[in-house]
């Protein structure tokens, strides 16, 4: 019953949403009594909330994440940078770690004028299509490469990258310059660069600007990436204390 429930809660990737039984019963293969006695309980237990006939995500699996020691941990040690990022740019930044062939994004900040990102915090993504995936992808175990290269390669929009060839030259790329770009891959319109952050030698995580391709500037955006990447380089390695507030 377990797996049965893990599997309710599953269906609700990637985007979350709010579902029916039936839509439950459907994506899950369960029975429609066995998927009802299993939202029952799981909205008892605060994992589930149920609004009239629909049941969303519940605020304890909220609660729950925000507690996993090592994202919360890269969060607080992060936020600074983020901040600094934020009023360096003006723009959207991101922090995101990988989770598979997928960047699951743990932090985002933007102004009022929101982009309209496919991104959000606890989101996920394909490592190809953006450019925080891109960056982790390129410092991560070359077996892994390798793996993604050999998979048909997603598309999110028509710039999506999905030539292997391609790929592999562009993860060279970022291999060399410690930056990756994405030019409207995940979602026209919109444009980013992102640098990795190391604790070894692969990246833990990585972080980004993104910005209306009107104003994507990569010579005045890329330092300001960079330098707030290798800043909290330094502290997922132990060399400088976290600030208590951006400066």
């Amino acid at each position: 019953m377990l797996d049965k429930a893990a599997a309710v809660l599953d269906c609700y990737r990637p985007d979350g949403g709010a579902f029916r039984l039936t839509e439950i019963a459907a994506r899950t293969g369960l029975a429609k009594t066995t998927a009802f006695r299993l939202c029952a309980d799981l909205v008892r237990l605060g994992l589930l909330d149920r609004a009239g006939e629909t049941y969303r995500l519940g605020g304890k699996l909220f609660e729950l994440g925000s507690l996993v020691p090592r994202r919360q941990d890269l969060r607080e040690a992060a936020l600074p940078f983020l901040q600094d990022l934020f009023e360096a740019t003006h723009e959207t930044v991101h922090l995101g770690v990988r989770e598979g062939f997928d960047v699951v994004y743990v932090e985002r900040i933007h102004g009022h004028d929101a982009l309209a990102l496919p991104s959000r915090i606890g989101g996920r993504l394909p490592l190809t299509c953006t450019g925080v995936g891109k960056a982790l992808l390129a410092f991560s175990d070359g077996a892994l490469v390798e793996e993604v290269l050999a998979r048909p390669l997603p598309r999110l929009s028509p710039h999506s990258i999905t030539d292997p060839a391609r790929l592999h030259t562009v993860i060279e790329q970022i291999q060399v310059s410690g930056l990756a770009y994405e030019e409207q891959e995940a979602a026209l319109g919109v444009s980013c660069i992102a640098s990795p952050v190391f604790d070894g030698p692969t990246a833990v995580a990585a972080l980004s600007v993104a910005v209306p391709r009107a104003r994507y500037r990569p010579a005045q955006l890329a330092p300001a990436v960079r330098t707030a990447a290798l800043g909290l380089s330094r502290v997922m390695r132990g060399g400088d204390a976290p600030r208590n507030r951006a400066t």
